[in-house]
């Protein structure tokens, strides 16, 4: 009996996550009715498909290239309707990243320095783990995404501007050569 037990909620387990985690949907959007281009990248209009593409592309090229090297490039999810990210359970953010199972792009945050955060945070994610990364101070989590993505507002929203500017003064006296080292401690 109680072999049945463990049985059933095992797999009743990921049907749960699905219907109640909705983040959890980036691991298999193409049960969402999303088409995915390539294993990394998924959209709800094909017709963006090449914009998409360049958008990871320079994105990822931009991470590797000033922040650290991904090892495993994120899935990333473009919703170009509220529809389709409402549907990741997301609503009140313009984009999020899942650990590293992926990362979904709402309709407003189609812009190169919106994915180069996201990929910042899987980055993080994968060098200081998901648990560290979450109970890492949020200056250091977002002033970092906000800082290194070089996002061109030259002034954010309150917490966040302060922790760019907290995540900057850090970043001068560590540099780029301890920047992981250095994040571990923290």
């Amino acid at each position: 009996m109680l072999n049945r037990l463990l049985l059933i909620g095992m797999l009743g387990l990921p049907v749960a996550a699905w219907a109640f985690f909705k983040p959890f949907r980036v691991v298999a959007p193409e049960l969402t009715g999303l088409s995915c281009i390539h294993d990394n990248l998924c959209t709800d209009d094909v017709s963006r498909s090449e914009e998409t593409v360049r958008l990871y592309d320079e994105a990822l090229h931009f991470v590797n290239a000033s922040v650290g090297l991904i090892e495993n490039g994120p899935r990333v999810i473009f919703c170009s309707s509220d529809a389709c990210f409402q549907s990741f359970g997301l609503e009140k953010r313009s984009a999020a990243t899942i650990g590293t199972f992926g990362v979904v792009i709402s309709p407003r945050a189609w812009k190169p320095y919106y994915v180069r955060h996201e990929m910042i945070h899987h980055l993080q994610n994968e060098r200081l783990g998901t648990i560290n990364t979450w109970i890492k101070p949020q200056w250091f989590t977002e002033g970092m995404a906000y800082s290194l993505s070089e996002d061109p507002r030259p002034t954010l929203s309150e917490p966040f501007e302060k922790y760019r500017s907290r995540f900057e003064h850090w970043y001068k006296q560590v540099g780029r050569e301890r920047l992981w080292t250095e994040a571990g401690k923290l």
